[in-house]
């Protein structure tokens, strides 16, 4: 069950895509949503001299104070205006120490949502994303920063291999599946056509045992990588959500995504739900 949701309220150009998607989330759960604008310390390279002008640290400092504020603004009001109950929050951190604040926060919710990095900016969501995906211990939804429409369940496609991951992602994502109007299993084979070790049809049927309408796909992954054939699939069936386990590890404090989820997370257009 979804009560209780944190998403972490992009100051990028786009505005708060992220927290809109947030707030359909919580719309459609009758839950709590809390959004969190990290006030940054200003990040400015030393001069010529060896110092940093003290008018361009003011300076800084009142940009992404302006921005923060804005961006909680924007969220307080939307969440006003749909009626959910929500609580706006301003936390100052550092770039760096973005991602372990966020996720050691997401501990205390159900859900995290995160906007995907916006082109050309520093990327601060995709540190926020990495951390939050291997150290809260909680799923997370990505939202595409092109990502306009609220939640929608009409179709949601699985992606199964038979590993850890990917059943801790099915299992967290059934509130999500509960309400869909069709879930697509998809097992992504490679070229040999060995049969896997757990059959895709077994974890339709455990879905179906919960009254899902659900669906199997096996697909052979042929001359293109998988994230390729999962995202080419997702584009094909017109899917509102992916679900997939989050692929990687963590060695001391250096977050690494496995190629398959990068890839995703770098050219996908629907949102994504991952758990680890």
């Amino acid at each position: 069950m979804i009560k209780d949701i944190l998403v972490n309220l992009s100051l990028g150009e786009r505005g708060g895509f992220a927290g809109d998607y947030a707030i359909s989330i919580a719309t459609a759960f009758e839950a709590h949503v809390a959004g969190i604008a990290f006030l940054y310390d200003p990040v400015i390279p030393l001069s010529g001299a060896g110092y940093i002008p003290a008018d361009v640290i003011d300076s800084q400092e009142r940009d992404n104070a302006d921005a923060t504020r804005a961006a909680a603004d924007r969220f307080a009001q939307t969440a006003a205006r749909a009626g959910v109950s929500a609580e706006p929050l301003t936390l100052s951190t550092s770039v760096a120490g973005a991602g372990e604040q966020f996720s050691r926060l997401a501990r205390r919710f159900d859900l995290a949502v995160i906007g995907q990095a916006e082109p050309d900016t520093n990327a601060i969501e995709e540190v926020i994303s990495e951390a939050a995906l291997f150290e809260s211990g909680r799923p997370i939804i990505i939202v595409p920063y092109i990502q306009k429409a609220p939640l929608k369940l009409d179709r949601v496609m699985v992606c199964w291999d038979g590993g850890r991951q990917a059943a801790r992602a099915t299992a967290d994502a059934m509130a999500l599946l509960e309400r869909a109007g069709r879930v697509e299993v998809v097992i992504v084979a490679d070229e040999s056509g060995k049969e896997d070790e757990i059959a895709g049809a077994d974890m339709g049927q455990h879905l179906a045992r919960h009254g899902l309408d659900v669906e199997v796909k096996r697909m052979a992954m042929g001359d293109i990588d998988v994230a390729d054939v999962l995202l080419s699939h997702a584009a094909d069936i017109a899917a509102d959500l992916i679900v997939m386990g989050g692929y990687g590890h963590s060695r001391l404090r250096e977050f690494v995504l496995g190629g398959v989820t990068r890839s995703i997370l770098g050219s996908m257009t629907v949102p994504v739900f991952m758990s680890h």
